[in-house]
């Protein structure tokens, strides 16, 4: 059997050989992507204003910003930037993207 080349030496996902994985929904377009080949986005949400937190801050006031868990499809994450379409060469380069 011929064995055809690979595009990705990992074929997009993160799971190694542990056999399937669980699935998340995409935040911005709900599509059901496989937890291990979707883009996990951390980030925190400001729930003041950025000239009263500073205000606030100034007198000693502690401000809580909860982090808010993103997931996104493949296509999501190329259109927000979070991914980038990558050469040949550095697909194959593995370590951090961003």
């Amino acid at each position: 059997m011929l064995a055809l080349p690979l595009k990705r030496a990992s074929r997009g996902r993160k799971k190694g050989g542990k056999g399937s994985s669980g699935v998340v929904q995409c935040t911005n377009c709900g599509q059901t992507v496989p937890k291990d080949k979707a883009k996990k986005v951390t980030s925190r949400l400001n729930l003041v204003e950025h000239q009263l937190a500073r205000e606030l801050r100034a007198q000693g006031t502690y401000i809580a910003s909860p982090r808010v868990l993103k997931w996104y499809c493949i296509s999501c994450a190329i259109h927000f930037g979070i991914l980038k379409i990558r050469s040949a060469d550095s697909r194959r380069k593995r370590g951090r993207l961003r």
